[in-house]
């Protein structure tokens, strides 16, 4: 099945949630991500195989050059399959086009080969307070 690939791309709320919760592995909340996007993002992609959402990534940003990474979901029936890292470069081209010179993102340690290796972010410094 082919799998397209949308800046700003549209998606309903009880879908994303759906996606989010399998993704994070938390029960299904009613956030209204459509409007949250709208107000305060850069952008987003969308992943769809027949019409059907099968991945999301949020690029936020600071209204200047900088640009972060935000929310990577991948369907568990469409992991392993490049999804998610068309999704990270789509998000990239999204962000270069909108004059951003840097794309940031933190992860999780399970996911640094996925962000290292087949996105190609290099390891910098960081710094963190849990709040």
């Amino acid at each position: 099945m082919q799998i397209t690939y949308d800046w700003r791309g549209d998606f309903d709320d009880d879908t994303l949630n759906a996606l989010h919760s399998q993704g994070f592995g938390h029960s299904a909340l009613s956030i209204g991500w459509w409007e949250q996007v709208q107000r305060h993002s850069l952008g987003w992609v969308v992943a769809k195989a027949g019409g059907r959402l099968v991945g999301f990534v949020n690029v936020a940003w600071d209204g200047g050059v900088h640009a972060f990474v935000l929310d990577t979901l991948v369907d568990k029936e469409f992991q392993r399959r490049g999804v998610g890292t068309s999704l990270v470069a789509e998000a990239a081209r999204g962000a270069r086009a909108a004059g951003c010179e840097w794309l940031h993102v933190d992860f999780d340690e399970e996911h640094r080969s996925f962000y290292f290796e087949a996105c190609g972010f290099q390891p910098t410094d960081a710094g963190l307070i849990a709040l």
